[in-house]
């Protein structure tokens, strides 16, 4: 199956110049769903996975039921839409090709996950690469992070970045190596 041609396209969307990527179609096929839920299983190496809000959620979760190494998710959502304890919640400013946006993460939910040795090794995984700013905002936010269980404290390192779709001639993918390898399943 030829993975792009289940993509859909909207110009002007959500304002005049985009031309939005739609990743849905994927999760009207079970055939084109399992086929991308397998690719994505294959490239992701870490055990905890940051998923920013919405739809790397959709894509995520079923990497916890399959057989491999995701082990927990980390959501990134926006803000009213996390629940927190004093201290837990950590914001992010992120960057996008059409405006600037925040994000929010806790840290019990890198705690949560599986350290190896020292470290939470974490894969960043969401639908469309452009400018990396979504992905560049948070990678820079964990890797500024030193995370506590049982009183040890832990490094939180980035060791990939996982994309659906990259759009080759925005470049971000530049921006994102200088931290950790770049795997995107569809380039345009």
């Amino acid at each position: 199956m030829n993975m792009i041609e289940t993509l859909k396209f909207y110009k002007n969307f959500p304002k005049e110049g985009i031309n939005f990527i739609d990743i849905i179609p994927f999760l009207q096929s079970k055939k084109a769903f399992r086929e991308v839920v397998e690719a994505l299983k294959k490239a992701t190496t870490a055990p905890n996975v940051a998923a920013p809000e919405a739809r790397a959620f959709l894509f995520t979760a079923p990497l916890l039921s399959e057989e491999g190494i995701v082990e927990n998710i980390i959501p990134m959502r926006k803000s009213g839409k996390l629940p927190f304890n004093d201290g837990d919640l950590i914001e992010v400013c992120i960057e996008k090709e059409y405006g600037f946006d925040k994000l929010y993460y806790r840290l019990s939910d890198i705690v949560a996950g599986v350290a190896e040795g020292d470290t939470f090794y974490v894969t960043i995984l969401d639908d469309v690469l452009a400018t990396g700013g979504t992905a560049l905002g948070i990678a820079e936010s964990l890797e500024k992070l030193t995370v506590h269980r049982d009183g040890k404290p832990y490094k939180v390192k980035i060791k990939e970045f996982v994309f659906l779709v990259e759009i080759e001639e925005i470049n971000g993918k530049a921006r994102l190596e200088k931290i950790a390898p770049v795997t995107s399943l569809m380039t345009i």
